[in-house]
C-alpha cells in the first residue's frame, strides 16, 4: 500500500526518537491515528482523558527522559485544549513536538465547523509552527518541528488539514529533502567556554571569601561536578526548585530551596555571600538573590540569551553544565577557610532538626509536613516524584528529602495547578520499573482527575499522595499574608477521592489519623496498582517562608483583625510554630 502523507510523518519524527505520543483520537487527526494504528509495535500511544493532560504528559516525558516529548490533537477545541501544558513546556524549556488537526484545507476561512486559526495561535507558545500547504512538505516539516524543539528546547507545532492526512505524497517528498537524509542521531553538542573566560571567571570565585552557588535545571546530570566545585570553593549550594534533585538533600554542601518554599539557611548564605555562581538556572525571584554592589556574579547556562536576565553577571559562560563545571573546577584553588559553608551546615542541622519536629506533631487534623516527610522515608531510592502547584510543593519542596537517583519535577516557572497527576503517569511510562509518585493537593488534582482512569487503563500503578484540605490553600494564604484580607472564595467541596479511585479501578485510602499515615503510605507504594491516599490535613497550617518579614507578619495580622475565618485557630498555629521566630 502507498505511503500516505501520516504514514511518512510519523516515520520520520520515530526517526528523531519519539516513542510515545499522548492524545486523543478526533476525525481532525484519524489520518495520523491510523498511520499510529499499524505501527502499534513500534510506537506506543497513550490515550487520555483530556488533551491539557497530554501536553502535560509529553513535557514531563521531556523532562524525564531528555527526549523528545510529543502529543496529538484533533482540530479546533482539541488542539486549544493543549496550551496550557505546551506552555508549561515553553516556560520550563522542555522539548515537545504537538501534532495538531486541521479542518479541510479548501474550508478554512468560511467559519466551518472546528475552523480555527491555529498557526496564530499556537505562534506565541512554539519556537516553531508550520501548517501542512502541500503534502510534499510533509517530512521537512516533520525534520525540521523535531530540529526546533530538540535544539530549542521548546515547542513545536505541525497542523495538518484532515484531506492532506492520507494523501500519497508523490516524487521524493519535498525538493531539498530526502527520507534518506532523515536525522535519527541527534545528540545536544557539548558547548565549553573559551579559556579566557572561564580564567575570568575563576579569578572571582578565587578572590572570594565566601562564595555561594545556586543551581537550577540546567544543572540535572551535574551533580557529580556541582559537589566537585563547591568541595574546592568551600561554597554552599542553593538549589531553585527545579534543581532539588541536582543533589541530594542531606549533602553537606546544599542548603536545599530559596525563596517561599525555600529553607532559612539559603536565605542567610545569599545575605552573607560575597560571589555568587549561578548553573543552569533563570531562578525568578530577584528579592532573594544578593546585592550585586557587594557580590558579584559568574552565570553558566547554554542559553546565551538567560545570561544576565536576573542578575548582572559579571562573566557569563556560554556552555554545557556538567563540561563547563569540570573545565572551571580545573582552575579554582581549594580554600581552607570556608565559613559560609561551616555556617550553612551549622544552619542545616538546626533547619532538618525544625523540619522534623514540625512533621512529627502528633496532631488531628494531620499536619500537612508529615506527609512529605514520611513519603520521603518510605519512596524507593530511585523513585520518580512529580509535584503540583499549592501549598503541597512547599511541603515537598521541603519536607521531602530527596536522594541521589531519584528525579523530580513540577511545573517551575508556568507554577500551574494539575499537572501532577499526569506528570507521574508520563514518569511511569518511561521508566515502567520505577517507583512514580505524584504529590497533589485537592484543589489541582481535581482539575483532571480523569486521567486517574488512564492510569487504570494501562496498568500504570502509580501512587498519588494528596494533601487534602479542601481548600485552595495557595490562593488561602496569600490572600491573608501578602493583601492582610480574610481568605474569600477559596473552600472546596469536599470529595470522596478514596471512593473515586476505587471507582476507576484502583486502590484508594483515606487517612485522618497521624498513626495511619505511614501503614496506609507503605500500602499504597506496594500493592502494585494505580492508589490514591487522601490525607486530611490542617488547612490553618500555614506555608510560611524560611524567615517572616515584618511586612508579611502585620499583613497576616490585619486579616486576622478584619475578619479572618478561624482566625483563632491559625494564630496559635502559626504564632506557636513560626512567627514566634521573629520575635
Amino acid at each position: 500500500m502507498a505511503e500516505t502523507v501520516s504514514d511518512v510523518f510519523i516515520e520520520t519524527i520515530m526517526g528523531w526518537g519519539v516513542d510515545t505520543i499522548f492524545g486523543i483520537p478526533g476525525d481532525g487527526v484519524n489520518g495520523v491515528i491510523e498511520a499510529l494504528r499499524t505501527r502499534q509495535d513500534k510506537i506506543k500511544f497513550v490515550q487520555v482523558r483530556h488533551e491539557e493532560a497530554a501536553a502535560f504528559m509529553a513535557c514531563a516525558y521531556a523532562k524525564y527522559t531528555g527526549k523528545l516529548g510529543c502529543c496529538l490533537a484533533t482540530s479546533g477545541p482539541g488542539a486549544i485544549h493543549l496550551l496550557n501544558g505546551l506552555y508549561d513546556a515553553k516556560c520550563d524549556q522542555a522539548p515537545v513536538l504537538a501534532i495538531l488537526g486541521q479542518t479541510f484545507s479548501d474550508l478554512k476561512g468560511s467559519h466551518f465547523q472546528q475552523d480555527v486559526n491555529l498557526a496564530r495561535l499556537f505562534d506565541d507558545v512554539s519556537v516553531y509552527v508550520q501548517e501542512l500547504a502541500n503534502p510534499n512538505q510533509i517530512e521537512m516539516l516533520a525534520n525540521e518541528a523535531c530540529r526546533h524543539s530538540l535544539n530549542h528546547r521548546g515547542v513545536s507545532a505541525v497542523i495538518m488539514p484532515i484531506d492532506y492526512q492520507l494523501a500519497e505524497p508523490s516524487g521524493k517528498y519535498s525538493m531539498h529533502k530526502g527520507r534518506e537524509n532523515t536525522t535519527s542521531n541527534w545528540t545536544r553538542p557539548v558547548l565549553v567556554p573559551a579559556a579566557g573566560e572561564l580564567q575570568k571567571a575563576a579569578t572571582i570565585l578565587n578572590a572570594a571569601k565566601k562564595p555561594v552557588m545556586l543551581v537550577g535545571q540546567g544543572a540535572l546530570g551535574a551533580g557529580d561536578e556541582v559537589i566537585a566545585l563547591a568541595e574546592k570553593l568551600g561554597s554552599p549550594v542553593v538549589k531553585a526548585l527545579l534543581g532539588k534533585a541536582v543533589i541530594p538533600d542531606d549533602s553537606p554542601y546544599t542548603t536545599c530551596g530559596l525563596g517561599l518554599l525555600g529553607t532559612a539557611p539559603s536565605e542567610d548564605v545569599m545575605k552573607e555571600c560575597d560571589a555568587i555562581l549561578f548553573v543552569g538556572t533563570s531562578f525568578p525571584y530577584m528579592e532573594f538573590l544578593p546585592k550585586h554592589d557587594k557580590c558579584p556574579g559568574v552565570q553558566i547556562d547554554d542559553m546565551p540569551d538567560r545570561i544576565g536576565l536576573r542578575y548582572p553577571v559579571e562573566v557569563g559562560l556560554v556552555g554545557d553544565a556538567k563540561a563547563t563545571l569540570a573545565a572551571l573546577t580545573e582552575l579554582i584553588d581549594r580554600k581552607d577557610e570556608r565559613p559560609l559553608l561551616e555556617s550553612a551546615q551549622k544552619g542545616m542541622k538546626d533547619w532538618w532538626e525544625l523540619m522534623e519536629q514540625r512533621a512529627m506533631r502528633d496532631r488531628t487534623p494531620i499536619v500537612p509536613q508529615r506527609v512529605a516527610w514520611e513519603l520521603g522515608k518510605l519512596a524507593a531510592d530511585n523513585a520518580i516524584v512529580s509535584g503540583d502547584s499549592g501549598t503541597n510543593t512547599t511541603w515537598v519542596a521541603r519536607q521531602f528529602k530527596i536522594r541521589k537517583d531519584q528525579k523530580f519535577s513540577c511545573s517551575g516557572t508556568l507554577a500551574t495547578m494539575a499537572p501532577g497527576l499526569p506528570y507521574s503517569i508520563a514518569a511511569k511510562v518511561a521508566f515502567p520499573d520505577r517507583q512514580s509518585i505524584a504529590f497533589v493537593g485537592d484543589g489541582g488534582f481535581t482539575m483532571l482527575m480523569g486521567e486517574f482512569a488512564t492510569a487504570v487503563k494501562y496498568g500504570l500503578d502509580i501512587t498519588v499522595v494528596m494533601i487534602k484540605n479542601n481548600v485552595l490553600g495557595q490562593i488561602k494564604w496569600e490572600q491573608i499574608v501578602f493583601l492582610g484580607v480574610p481568605e474569600y472564595a477559596v473552600e472546596l467541596h469536599d470529595i470522596d477521592f478514596a471512593k473515586f479511585a476505587e471507582a476507576c479501578g484502583g486502590v484508594g485510602i483515606t487517612v485522618r489519623d497521624p498513626n495511619d499515615l505511614k501503614p496506609a503510605l507503605e500500602r499504597a507504594l506496594s500493592c502494585g496498582k494505580a492508589a490514591l491516599v487522601e490525607v486530611y490535613v490542617d488547612p490553618n497550617e500555614p506555608p510560611m517562608p524560611g524567615h517572616v518579614t515584618m511586612s508579611q507578619a502585620r499583613k497576616f495580622g490585619e486579616a486576622l483583625v478584619k475578619g479572618q475565618p478561624q482566625g483563632a485557630r491559625i494564630a496559635l498555629t502559626a504564632f506557636r510554630d513560626k512567627i514566634s521566630e521573629l520575635i
